[in-house]
């Protein structure tokens, strides 16, 4: 054999080996993926049957005991689909922990009978049944947030804390936390029936005297009391009025971090609420300024302002920005009342802790104009801005989308106008002159024709 000959017999044994060595590789890598496909399957399989699809026969089916956590959906909807792996995720670890709470989800559009027992507006809308009690979930889509509330609805109203270990566990565990302190009353009882209605927000608590810390000083028993900022409050009725309003108000700390959510719930109890705007992250000395000054009029002048105002900041503007319908500079303050969807603004700088007082005086003796609202003229304005900002991104990621979007509902309008114009009867005069209205003098010779 000659050199050339072996010179060509081994770049050919290289090859085909390097060949084999490939198709090795290749089908080990085929392994893998197809072993990732199935234990993802099977584990998503796993997670889901955690998660049972209820129907229009869920109410005559349920059992008489059971507590149902459940979400309505619809397949068009982004949202629901963004909270289906939470949804999964809730139902897995519910069960993990042995919680009696059975969780499920059901298709609004198609099951539309039990979306209108329960019902069901928007989408996703997350409830729960809990003795033929329908508990509607409004916070945060996040798996704490809802886990939390499951957790709240499921267990007793009102939780008994009988030891000063678990009163300190409470404590450390919620920021606001209500007591009752006593033994049977009539106050009890109402305590117990706010506490029926305000669950789906706060926790509920009792306890005696002896648990409570020594420095909490009450003069007459039984008392409700709410711990929260590092100190106590006691309800009186003769100056906080009725309990429950009391309790709506109070579940918020006095100064904290707010986000859309927390707004809105805020907005429902009536009272205004102050906002420093800060950025969502790396906070510049400005905006630490703003939230400090937010800070400590809240704290330091609370008797004052508790009973009309919230204070908090917020991390971006975006939220606030929809709200006032335009862009928002931050850092800034706003006084925002969601009750009619107004707001306030500062007429000029505010520097001090002096001006931010003077702003919330004007504010709440009318000085201040107020901006916003929910008139008719303002809901046409929001209309137009809510289509703006819709239609915004579209037009500059596909701009015939656009056009077509907004071109075809005024195309329907149009014809629309136009049969009913054609369709409208035509008057003919006594010359055989068609008219679009009859003449004046019409009514009056058909009067005196009816008369002869």
């Amino acid at each position: 054999m000659t050199g050339e000959a072996v010179i060509k017999f081994n770049i050919s044994n290289l090859a085909r080996t390097q060949l084999y060595r490939n198709s090795i590789v290749l089908l080990m890598d085929l392994c893998v993926c197809v072993c990732v496909c199935v234990w993802s399957v099977l584990m998503f399989a796993a997670v889901a049957a955690f998660v049972e699809e209820v129907n229009d026969s869920f109410m005559e089916t349920k059992g008489d005991d059971e507590i149902w956590l459940i979400k309505f959906y619809a397949p068009w909807c982004t949202f629901c689909k963004q909270l289906d792996p939470v949804w999964h995720q809730i139902g897995s670890e519910l069960r993990s922990l042995g919680s009696p709470v059975h969780v499920g989800k059901s298709d609004a559009t198609a099951n539309t009978g039990l979306a209108k027992e329960f019902r069901v507006r928007t989408y996703p809308a997350i409830l729960m049944l809990k003795k033929n009690i329908k508990y509607n979930y409004s916070g945060a889509r996040t798996k704490d947030g809802i886990m939390d509330f499951a957790n709240r609805i499921a267990g007793p109203l009102v939780r008994s804390l009988s030891s000063v270990q678990l009163f300190q566990h409470a404590m450390s565990r919620y920021d606001v936390m209500f007591v009752y302190v006593g033994a049977t009353s009539p106050l009890k009882g109402n305590y117990t029936s706010v506490a029926e209605q305000l669950i789906v927000h706060t926790y509920f608590f009792s306890a005696s005297r002896d648990v409570l810390p020594k420095a909490v000083s009450l003069s007459t028993l039984p008392a409700v009391v709410v711990f929260k900022d590092g100190t106590y409050f006691t309800y009186r009725e003769e100056r906080d009025g009725d309990l429950k309003s009391w309790i709506n108000r109070e579940r918020f700390p006095n100064f904290s971090q707010i986000d859309s959510y927390t707004l809105y719930a805020m907005g429902e109890t009536g009272k205004l609420v102050l906002l420093a705007l800060v950025e969502e992250k790396h906070l510049c000395e400005e905006s630490l300024r703003y939230k400090s000054l937010v800070e400590s009029v809240a704290a330091e002048h609370r008797e004052s302002y508790s009973r009309d105002m919230y204070f908090g900041f917020m991390a971006g503007s975006d939220y606030i920005s929809g709200l006032v319908m335009g862009e928002i500079i931050v850092p800034s303050f706003i006084v925002v009342n969601l009750s009619n969807d107004g707001y306030f603004l500062p007429p000029g700088t505010v520097q001090t802790e002096h001006n931010l007082l003077d702003f919330l005086d004007g504010v709440l003796n009318g000085s201040v104009q107020g901006h916003g609202g929910n008139g008719a003229l303002q809901r046409v304005r929001r209309l137009i801005y809510d289509t703006r900002v819709t239609l915004a991104p579209v037009f500059s990621h596909a701009p015939l989308l656009g056009c077509f979007l907004v071109a075809f509902p005024l195309t329907i309008g149009a014809c629309f106008c136009y049969l009913c114009f054609k369709a409208r009867p035509a008057v003919v005069n006594e010359d055989g002159t068609p008219l679009l209205t009859p003449p004046l003098g019409s009514h009056k010779k058909t009067s005196k024709k009816k008369s002869d």
